[in-house]
């Protein structure tokens, strides 16, 4: 088991990629390590050794049950000085997702308990200073608001510095 390989539960949005994928590329580290861009349902999950075939059966089963999501990227927000992010409209169908995940999970909250409040985003910097960076977003925020119907999370895992879907789940399929 490699400490450096590890596993996440995403909400990919394809949609955004053309508006801030290159963006990600160079100031995300988990886009130039191949993470799509998405917003995160639980980070860090499972050592990716240690998901088997029943985590794929309970996941999928857990995420049928859940319907599909049609939100807005509608603004540019930051968090405490270290990550640019979108932010989906209406926050509250992310919060229950995550809130539910996390309710079948306990061991896996999101960003290990970190924080007291979900906030769903979608990262587009992380760097030292953030606030350097907004110029740069400008254009992509003026074409906002970026709509988008999310239909399946997926789990995505890191091994060897790179991520990869390991699997989908659909949304609303049970």
């Amino acid at each position: 088991m490699s400490a450096d390989d590890e596993s996440t539960l995403a909400i990919l949005v394809p949609e955004a990629e053309p508006l801030v994928g290159a963006f990600r590329a160079t100031h995300d580290p988990s886009a130039a390590a191949g993470m799509p861009a998405h917003i995160t349902v639980i980070y860090p999950f499972k050592h990716p050794d240690a998901l088997d075939e029943g985590d794929v059966a309970r996941l999928a089963a857990h995420f049928a049950a859940h319907t599909p999501i049609a939100f807005a990227l509608a603004g540019v927000g930051q968090f405490d000085g270290v990550a640019l992010y979108l932010a989906p409209e209406p926050a509250a169908p992310f919060v229950a997702l995550i809130r539910a995940a996390v309710a079948l999970y306990p061991d896996y909250p999101p960003y290990g308990g970190i924080h007291a409040d979900l906030v769903p985003h979608l990262t587009v910097a992380q760097t030292a200073d953030p606030a350097a960076l907004r110029p740069g977003l400008a254009s992509a925020a003026e074409r906002l608001p970026l709509r988008a119907t999310t239909r399946e999370v997926a789990l995505m895992e890191r091994r060897g510095g790179r991520w990869r879907r390991h699997t989908a789940f659909p949304l609303g399929s049970g």
